[in-house]
Order: structure tokens, then C-alpha cells, then sequence
């Protein structure tokens, strides 16, 4: 053990409060400094995946991490991936599906046989690399889980690890919550914790004696960073209770997204949202779409569930209604099979509801049957393209492919792209009704400015883009961490 890299450990008080950006930021940071730097997280539980080029799917987080610190994605990173579904998840082991498993079940004995896969992914990554930046899940102190616990003081232990606790302080509460955490802690567990870090702090941090000073008295822990508040930070959330609204007044156009129940890999959007023009909401009710100049269906890991909501609620009327206005309709993976036709599960792939009509935008049907498909995807829009789709007409895209089912035209309507693998999606006769299967296509910037430029024509104005494209957000959260984090204490920081 003693040949392997050190790992330094970002943990939090709970969720959503900063972890994964900030290990995002350290991977920069370290890798800036000359260090081979691999990001880890032993279970992350998220809908938000991405596809490795080796073909294993892992957490958005982690992926976003390794491309931060300069490296491949590999699935070492991230080797065990829940993925929340109707009465349980699907098991994700190293980047291919191990089952579906009820939740009871897996935070019961179900996990057990799982923290061999952790231990060896860890130490495959400390014999690469100089240093692995680790991410805990939740919070160290939730006893409720920590029999099942495999992603926070267990790796620390097992590594060794120097640990951060991090608080996000503008929720209130801050120092309470880093105390109780500590509190809860075993002898073992305190003596790894290296430092408290208080994230998205809004003012002067010379106001916050003399509670800093007070917490390291009672604790031992010294108060080693108060991290700024960011605001517009381009960096891939990891689950859905991240998402915020960016409201624009000042944008040319209006993009409406769905909110389904089960949202899966939303982040593709983020780009979209950061373009000044564009005025991207997440609605999740039939008088919150209004008027939008593009309805974007997203993904989703339960799709019959997700389907039957959309017509209970009344989403899938006013889609239509908009639908048959004119307005243009975008349906991505899992939102491509619900604006078709029907949908089929027989075998209970996502959920125990067999069956449910589709929107009837594209006329397809799907049956979730089949090996899962996971895959860097390369192409071009289609030549052929008319009406508004046309605007991706020849335009290069990238993205990647991570879904079940198989969906087939029951006419010969034309795909939205051409990719090296093949034909991908369709497109109505219209031009206006669009679904694919690829995820990221507007997180590159060709078609994400072909399809705001689109956008701002229909509107009656001429749209240029910006210098969006060209920005680094890791660099920029490098900095700010490189001046408010202190490391002198650290064992793995030499």
C-alpha cells in the first residue's frame, strides 16, 4: 500500500453542497501543478451518466472531474453507479448493468458484495496516478445508512485519506451542521479529517469570527478554506436538486424543458442555458410552457412512468397543442420514445407498467428490449433536412448514446442525423417534430449556435454568438480555489 498515491477526500454535511464542483476544481488545480490527478467516487446515485470511450457508462460528475484534470474517463472512477427507477435502482458495476435491485434490499445485504470492486478500482487508480481527489456522497453522519455506507469513511479509511468536511454556508446553518458531523464521527474518522471547508459564501470572510476560531477548539479541526460564492458557473450538476433557473429577460428566444419525474442526463443542456439569448425553463406544468419557441422533451430512466404522468397531468395535451401550432418539438433518448406512438417494457426493464401510449408527434413505436447501448457517438445533421430542423442541416455533431430499446418508423420519415454508425432519429414531414437518441449534441458549438440562430430567425431577429464557447470554468474555479483553500496541512498535498 505504501507504492500507491495518496488520496485527499472531499465529504460534505450533505448533499448539494459544492462536493463535486470543488473536486472538479482540485483536479484543475493539481493537474495545473503538474501532478497526474484521477477523480473518484466508490457509488454515486444519479440519473445524470455519461458514456466512457472505452464504453462504460459513470457518474456526469466524475466524468466532468476526469476531463478537468486533463485524463480519459475510465469507468475505475466511478465503479459503482445507482441509477434511481421506480421501487428501487438499476445497479451500474464498472460501467455495465448488474441488475435492478429494491432499495430495502440494497441498503439491506445487497451491497456487500460490492466493496471488493470499490477497493480494487481505488487502488488501480493510486497505481497510475500521483493523486486521486475522492468525493463522498450525502454526509459521513448519516447514521441511518452508514451500515451501508461504501463511498465515505469506509474509502477514507481504506486509504488513508486526508479529508475535507464541507458545509455550503449560504443554506444558514453551517457551523452547527459541521459540528454534528464531527460529532457523529469514530475516533478513527476524526483523526483523517484534515480541515472544514465553507462553500459559496457570500461577503467578507472577516465576519465570520469567532466561530471559526471557536469550531477548531472544540473539534481540533481548523477552518482551512471559505470558498466564494459563483455565480454562472458552467460545471455539469450531478443530480437534478442542483438545477436553478436562469431567467433572462433580456433573451431573444425561450426555451421550455420538461421536468419529468425521472429526469435523466439534463445536464446536456447547461450550455444552452449559459447562452445569453437564450432563456431556458424547466416546467413541470401545463400553464408553465405558455409559449415557448422550442418544447424540449429530455431524457428519462423510467419512461412508461414517466409517459403516464405527462398525460395525467395534462403535459402531453398542451405539448400537442403546441405541436400542432407550429412550434418546434425536440425529444431526446427518452423523450424521442415518448413523443412517438407507444412505448413497450414487457419485461419490466424500467418499471412493472408494461405499456403506455405515446405523444403520437412521430409515428414510431419502442420496445425497451435489448442490451443497452452505450457509445461515443460522431456524424452530421442530415443534408436532407427541411423546415426548422433544417438548421442542423450538414452541421457536425458529437455527443453519446446511453439507452435500452429499439424504436422503429412505421414510415419512411427521414433521420435527424447521420452518424459513423449509422442513421439516427427521425423528423416529421413538416420539419418541426424532431427526436434522437444522442445525448450532448448542443454541448458542442456548431449546432448549439445553428439552433439559437434558428431560434432567433423565427422570432424576427439576427443572433450572433458570443464568446460563450471559448470559456474554461475549471480554470476559473482553479483559481478561486488556489486562493482560498489552504493545503499546508495536508499529508497528500507535498
Amino acid at each position: 500500500m505504501s507504492d500507491l498515491a495518496p488520496v485527499l477526500m472531499v465529504q460534505g454535511t450533505a448533499s448539494s453542497v459544492g462536493k463535486s464542483t470543488l473536486v472538479a476544481g482540485l483536479c484543475r488545480l493539481f493537474a495545473r501543478r503538474g501532478l497526474r490527478v484521477a477523480p473518484f467516487k466508490a457509488q454515486n446515485m444519479s440519473n445524470n451518466a455519461a458514456v466512457c470511450d472505452t464504453g462504460g457508462e459513470i457518474g456526469r460528475a466524475q466524468f466532468a472531474q476526469a476531463m478537468a484534470a486533463g485524463i480519459q474517463p475510465t469507468v475505475d472512477m466511478n465503479p459503482i453507479l445507482l441509477k434511481p427507477q421506480p421501487g428501487g435502482s438499476q445497479i451500474i458495476v464498472r460501467g455495465q448493468i448488474d441488475g435492478r435491485r429494491a432499495t430495502p434490499d440494497y441498503f439491506g445485504t445487497g451491497h456487500r458484495d460490492l466493496w471488493p470492486i470499490v477497493t480494487e478500482s481505488l487502488d488501480r487508480l493510486r497505481e497510475q496516478f500521483d493523486l486521486v481527489v475522492a468525493e463522498g456522497a450525502g454526509s459521513p453522519a448519516e447514521i441511518n445508512l452508514r451500515r451501508a455506507d461504501l463511498v465515505n469513511m469506509q474509502v477514507a479509511l481504506h486509504a488513508q485519506a486526508d479529508v475535507l468536511l464541507v458545509a455550503d454556508i449560504d443554506r444558514g446553518g453551517a457551523f452547527g451542521s459541521l459540528l454534528g458531523t464531527w460529532e457523529w464521527l469514530a475516533p478513527e474518522e476524526r483523526r483523517l479529517l484534515r480541515g472544514f471547508v465553507l462553500n459559496k459564501f457570500r461577503g467578507d470572510a472577516g465576519l465570520l469570527e469567532p466561530a471559526p476560531t471557536l469550531l477548531e477548539q472544540r473539534t481540533g479541526v481548523p477552518v482551512v478554506g471559505v470558498v466564494p460564492y459563483l455565480e454562472d458557473l458552467a460545471v455539469p450538476e450531478e443530480d437534478a436538486a442542483s438545477l436553478t433557473e436562469r431567467r433572462r429577460a433580456s433573451a431573444l428566444v425561450e426555451i421550455a424543458v420538461v421536468r419529468l419525474p425521472h429526469l435523466a442526463n439534463f445536464d446536456e443542456l447547461g450550455p444552452l442555458a449559459m447562452e445569453p439569448a437564450v432563456d431556458l425553463r424547466w416546467v413541470s406544468q401545463p400553464r408553465e410552457l405558455r409559449a415557448p419557441d422550442l418544447v424540449v422533451l429530455p431524457g428519462s430512466k423510467a419512461t412508461i412512468p414517466d409517459l403516464q404522468w405527462l398525460h395525467e397531468g395534462g403535459l402531453a395535451e398542451r405539448i400537442r397543442w403546441l405541436a400542432c401550432s407550429g412550434t418546434p418539438i425536440l425529444g431526446i433518448c427518452g423523450g424521442y420514445q415518448m413523443i412517438g406512438l407507444v412505448v413497450r417494457d414487457p419485461s419490466g426493464v424500467e418499471s412493472d407498467q408494461v405499456e403506455a401510449s405515446g405523444l403520437g408527434l412521430l409515428p414510431h413505436e419502442t420496445d425497451l428490449t435489448g442490451p443497452k447501448r452505450l457509445t461515443r457517438t460522431l456524424g452530421r445533421g442530415n443534408a436532407a433536412l427541411t423546415g426548422f430542423w433544417s438548421c442542423l442541416a450538414d452541421v457536425p455533431v458529437a455527443g453519446y448514446e446511453i439507452h435500452i430499446g429499439r424504436t422503429a418508423d412505421s414510415t419512411s420519415i427521414g433521420p435527424l442525423l447521420v452518424l459513423d454508425s449509422g442513421q439516427d432519429g427521425s423528423v416529421n414531414a413538416e420539419g418541426t417534430i424532431a427526436g434522437t437518441y444522442v445525448h450532448g449534441i448542443f454541448e458542442s458549438a456548431a449546432p448549439r449556435v445553428a439552433l439559437v440562430q434558428a431560434l432567433a430567425r423565427s422570432r424576427g431577429f439576427a443572433w450572433a454568438p458570443g464568446h460563450f464557447a471559448a470559456r474554461d470554468p475549471y480554470h476559473q474555479l482553479a483559481d478561486v480555489l488556489s486562493r482560498a483553500l489552504r493545503f499546508d496541512g495536508l499529508v497528500s498535498i507535498k
